[in-house]
Formats: structure tokens, sequence, C-alpha cells
């Protein structure tokens, strides 16, 4: 049993120490458990460990007594009574011995020893480890590249700390892009220039003149705004100081001029111009032109077709490339000229898609435009050294580029409303924006300069904003119909009255298209009323709006002629074609103080019967060379007056009575049916009137008793 006890003990405290250097190396590696718990799991091991023992010292001491009554009883049994105290002693000195010699409770005390030392070491180290004041705690810095980013240790906060102070964070780029837009409106049929400033929705005028400016384009600095207007009779070239009311005229020329672009270092403007009956781009250096000691120029890159709409590469590109417009290979392509060696490239190359309003980029990397595509109107961008496919950017009209060439701005339009979109280009874009502008707006322009604020605070030019451009006079009856029909007078149509609500409208769009041309189109007609009882012609829907007197229809066979009256551009939008129609100006006009050069090839119907099969098919083609003169467009002027076109039939390719071309209307919102309503009691519709569609009915819910 003394063998075992000894055995356990031995084995113990081997465990005992074993688990305290493995303690104390734990404590060493940084864990730092707190004082208070070392202590308690200290005392609790003390614990355990005197329990162990308490029942091995019982036993030692047990077995000592023993030996010491047999010793006693042996020596009073051998030695008499009160005679042999030298035996006793001997006895007692034998049985000293014999305990002090004993192995096991040597090794007892031994290792009792050396557990005292180690929870003496045990206590020291835990001090050591606890002391926050102790030199030598910091860690060494650890290098991001040295471990996996996921692998870096975090700094451990004290519990409690003082509110650190915040810091400046620096502002992302997408949302430090600022500076100012300027951009067309149209309204009352007259164009101003409108600027905003980038994260306003508050925009004012830049321009009021009663005439039309157009074409904004801000210098290099952001601190001047050329544009093209017809303010003094024709259109020529300005350049307005921003902040100022007076703009500074540049060109003096009886043709049309349009469409200015800046030089990167600000002193040259490029720009289309009609002389020669072709349309061309010219170059000029403005202080030679304002000193007189220049002329403008025109650029070698010109051809027969029509060459417009240029942009100047910027200073990246050491503005040595112009960019156009052409019709110069049979459609309306992107190319670029280089003013060192006079070669010309197509960037388009695109036959099957007309690309208009260029843009380069302030980086010089890329060229952006716009162009209708499967029936909307959408931002492409393509790379300015040519060689890859275009890519699709966003949906308007239009673009320009933010200072910055991350993010493009275009013009779109809804049904009632217009917005410049701003739409990143790359992922550090400005994040996509949407100002509210009028309904057409167009041709924004964007520079990195603000508004002077004395012109931000006065909220712009209030002076000069046009007069409604016309009065509808109109009387509501007490009978039905409630609405009368009024007659157009001087008009030669078979019956020349309409709707007495939209008559005036139709008067005053008559007399200014007139004042814009030079000739008296609508004094002649086609159709203006239609009796409820007439029969439609083949392929004309039944009823039409022609009986509604809300509708009009022009002399169909003005697009015959040489050169005819009027000249039709086809635009597919969504899944309908529509027709943009052109007046051409008086003859004794055509000398530039009307209108201004078509840049959109016509519709050529005339080829349907000259034995083109495809043409035949297709319900014509483009016309093989742009007309020469002035026009004016129609359907821009008919809009401003609150009529519309109307769209062609889904089988006008096949059927000349649905292209539609000669029919405007004026609706107000309201359905055909509604408009015959207004000048047809219902007893007189016929056949016209809806039938009502009647659900089956729906069984009566009964309760059970």
């Amino acid at each position: 049993m003394l063998l075992r006890a000894y055995r356990f003990t031995d084995k113990f405290g081997v465990v005992l120490l074993k688990l305290s250097i493995a303690f104390a190396d734990a404590l060493l590696d940084g864990l730092g458990m707190l004082w208070w718990t070392l202590v308690g799991v200290v005392g609790l091991i003390l614990r355990l460990f005197w329990r162990i023992l308490r029942p091995i010292v019982g036993i030692f001491a047990g077995i000592a007594m023993f030996f010491v009554r047999t010793l006693r009883r042996a020596g009073g049994q051998t030695v008499q009574a009160g005679g042999n105290a030298m035996v006793r002693r001997a006895a007692r000195a034998e049985m000293k011995a014999v305990i002090t010699e004993d192995p096991l409770k040597a090794q007892n005390r031994t290792l009792s020893a050396v557990t005292l030392l180690l929870v003496a070491v045990l206590f020291g180290v835990v001090l050591w480890a606890t002391n926050p004041n102790r030199a030598g705690t910091t860690l060494p810095p650890v290098v991001a590249g040295d471990l996996p980013l996921a692998a870096l240790p975090t700094a451990t906060q004290p519990i409690l700390q003082n509110t650190p102070v915040p810091t400046a964070t620096p502002q992302p780029a997408l949302l430090g892009i600022r500076g100012s837009l300027a951009y067309v409106v149209r309204e009352r049929g007259q164009t101003d220039i409108w600027g905003v400033a980038i994260g306003s929705r508050s925009p004012f005028r830049l321009t009021n003149d009663p005439a039309d400016e157009r074409d904004p384009a801000w210098s290099p600095d952001g601190r001047r705004l050329a544009f093209a207007s017809n303010k003094d009779g024709n259109w020529e070239i300005y350049v307005l100081d921003i902040g100022q009311e007076e703009a500074t005229r540049l060109t003096y020329d009886l043709s049309y001029q349009g469409a200015p672009a800046w030089s990167p270092d600000g002193e040259w403007l490029v720009y289309e111009s009609y002389q020669g009956s072709n349309l061309d781009i010219y170059v000029m250096n403005i202080a030679g032109v304002l000193n007189g000691s220049e002329s403008p120029i025109r650029l070698p890159a010109n051809s027969d077709a029509p060459d417009f709409a240029p942009t100047w590469s910027p200073q990246s590109d050491d503005g040595r490339h112009i960019g156009f417009v052409s019709w110069r290979d049979g459609n309306q392509d992107i190319y670029s000229f280089s003013l060192d060696d006079q070669s010309v490239v197509n960037l388009t190359q695109t036959p099957t898609r007309q690309e208009d309003f260029p843009e380069w980029s302030p980086d010089g990397d890329y060229i952006a435009y716009s162009a209708f595509d499967v029936g909307l109107e959408k931002v492409f961008v393509t790379p300015a050294a040519g060689g890859r496919a275009a890519q699709v950017v966003a949906q308007g009209r239009a673009p320009a580029w933010s200072p910055d060439s991350r993010s493009l701005v275009a013009a779109v339009d809804s049904i009632d409303s217009g917005q410049l979109v701003v739409t990143p280009f790359v992922e550090s874009g400005v994040s996509t924006a949407i100002i509210p502008v009028a309904f057409g707006s167009t041709a924004p322009t964007w520079t990195a300069q603000p508004f002077p604020q004395t012109l931000v605070n006065s909220g712009g030019l209030s002076l000069g904003v046009p007069a409604a451009l016309y009065i509808e006079q109109e009387e509501r009856l007490s009978a039905d119909p409630p609405y009368r029909l009024n007659t157009i007078g001087g008009v030669s149509v078979e019956t020349a009255v309409l709707s007495d609500r939209v008559n005036d409208s139709f008067i005053a769009l008559r007399e200014r298209v007139a004042e814009e041309t030079g000739v008296d189109l609508l004094g002649r007609l086609d159709h203006a009323f239609w009796e409820i009882t007439r029969p439609p012609q083949p392929g004309e829907p039944r009823p039409n709006w022609l009986q509604t007197g809300r509708a009009f229809a022009v002399t169909r066979n003005a697009i015959a002629g040489f050169p005819p009256p009027i000249e039709v551009v086809r635009e597919d939008i969504g899944v309908d074609t529509y027709w943009r129609v052109y007046v051409r100006v008086a003859d004794d006009a055509q000398s530039g103080q009307l209108g201004e050069p078509l840049r959109h090839m016509p519709w050529d119907f005339a080829s349907r019967t000259q034995g083109d099969v495809e043409a035949y098919d297709q319900g014509g083609r483009l016309k093989s060379a742009m007309p020469s003169g002035y026009y004016v467009d129609l359907t821009q002027l008919a809009a401003d007056y609150g009529w519309s076109r109307a769209a062609a039939g889904n089988d006008w390719r096949a059927n000349s009575s649905s292209i539609n071309y000669w029919l405007f209307l004026k609706p107000d919102g309201l359905t055909l049916y509604a408009s015959l309503r207004e000048i047809y009691a219902e007893s007189q519709l016929g056949g016209f009137v809806p039938t009502p569609t009647f659900a089956p009915a729906q069984p009566t819910a009964t309760g059970g008793s």
C-alpha cells in the first residue's frame, strides 16, 4: 500500500508540475488571464491536492503510532521497571533511526517542498504577466504583405477610452464632380440657351433674344460660350462672356453658319457653313477675325456631300484632329480629319444607322454620338482611333462629356417632360443623375467652371420671354353636341372648317409657316374636315381623325416637282414609322435669311415605281443626293402650335393611302370617339358608337338556414 501511495503521489506531482509549466507557458505567450482568476485556479488546485494527500498523511501517522506502541510493549517485557534506563534509551534511538531513514517519507517531504516552490513560482509568473506597466509587452509590427489579409490581427481597444476626434473623410471622386451645363430649350416657338449647375434643380436663362439661339459650346476655360443665332436676320456665330448680356458676333455672311466648337487652346472655332449650295466645315482664328486680319478657312476634308456638326480633339491629342458628320459614303457616318496629313477616316461605317452629334472626350480617347437604333435614340461611344465597334452607353440624344471624361449627359424626353440624364461611362464616373428640364430640350454642353454667383443669385435673364403663340377662343354650347365647327377662311379645301376648339391654332400656324418660309403652304390643303357620312378611301381607317374637325392634310403632291415644295424624312420611333416634313423656302429667300440647309436625307417615294425591286418592297429608299437650298421644319412648327404628326399605317409600304406624311392632328388628350362627340350627338354617330361589352352575371351569395 505504501508503494501504491508513493506511485500515486509521484504521478500526481508530475502531472501537476506539467500543468503548471503549461499554464506558465500560456501566460508567457500573452494570454493575460486576470489576477483573481489565476488565484482562484491555484487555490482550487491546492484544495484538490490536500484532499488527496490528507488520507495518505493519516495512513502514515497511524503506521508511526503503531510502531511506537509496539516498541514500548517490547521494552517493558525485556527490561525491568526502574532498573534498565540504558535499554530504553537504546530502543528509542533504534526506533528513531528506523523512522528517519524511511525513504517514502523523505521523498514526500521533497515533493512537498517542490510543490511549494512551484506555487511560489506560479504566483511570481502571475504577478509578472498581469503587470500592465512591465516593459517589452508591445507586439512587433505586422507587414500586410507578410500575411494574408484575413490573418492580420486586429487591435484590441480598451474597455474605456476617450472618444476619438473625427477626421475629414476624402470625398469620393464620383461625388466631387461639379460644374455647369448649358443646353437649348424651345419654348413657344423659339429657342433659347439655358444653364443649370450640376447638382441643382433650378435652371435659368443664359440668352433671351426674341430670335433663336442654339448650338452652345463652352470654351476650354469655361468662361465663354459660343453659339449660333439668327438675331441679326440670318444664322451667325456669336461668343458670350458668361454673366454678360451682350454677345460678340464673329461671322458676317448672308449664308448659314452654325454648330461651333472650340480648339483646345481657346483661340480657334470650327463650325458648319452653307456656301456654294453645300454644307461644309470651316475654321476661324477668333482674334484674327475680330481684328479683320484673317478670314475663315474651309477645311480641306470637305466633299460634295454635306459635312456638318464638327468637334475638335482635346489637348491630350495635341488638338490635331476634327471629327464631323458626313454623307460622303452614301449614309450619315462619323469621320475624323487629321490636320497633319489631311487624311479622313470613317469611324462608324454603319450603312443602316444614321449617326449625329459627335462629341470628343476631354481625354482624347473616345467620341460619343447619338443615333436611332431599332426604334430608340441611343448614345454610343466609339474609340477615336477607330478599329473597334461602338458600344451603347445610354438612351438619349446629343451627348456631352463630363470634364473628366468619366460620365456622359444626354437629353431624354418622356411623354410630357424632358430630362438631362447623367450616366457614368466608367466605374468611377458620377452616379446616375436626372435633371428635369423643359420637354424637347437638347444639345447639353458641360464645363468644370461654376456659373458666376451673381448670375445664379439673379436667376438668369428674365426678359424677352415670348408671348403665347395663339389664344383659342372657344364657346361651349348648352346643347348636344357641345361644340360647333368654325371656318378657316382663305384656305382652299373642300370643306374649310375645323372644330371651334382648334381652328384658332390652325390659323396662327398657317400665318407662322408663311412668315418662316415665304410660302403659304397651308393656304391650300387636300383635306380639313370630312362629314361623318363620307366613305373612306381604300386603306384609310374608319372612323377617321379628319371626321373630328381636329385634323388637316397638306397637299400630297407637294413631294413632286423640281425642286419639290416639301421634303419628307423618315423616322422610325418605337414600332411606328413617322415622317418629318420640311418646307422649301421661297426662291427669293434662298440666300440665307429664311430657313437652313438639310442635314438628313429625305425619303424617295418615287423610287417604288422606277423598277427598283428593293425600293418597291420597302416603300421607297433614301434619295441619292441631298437637296440643295434652305428649308423650314414644318413638323416642329406644327408641334409649337399643338399639332402632332400621324404615324404611318402598318401597311404603308404597300398601301400609299396609309403613308400619312401629310396628316396632322390636334387631339389635346382626347380619344377619337371623344373628339367625335364634341361635334356630333350620339344619335348621329350610328355605327361609330362603341359597343358595350357585357360581363357575365356574378352568382348572388345566399345565406343558409
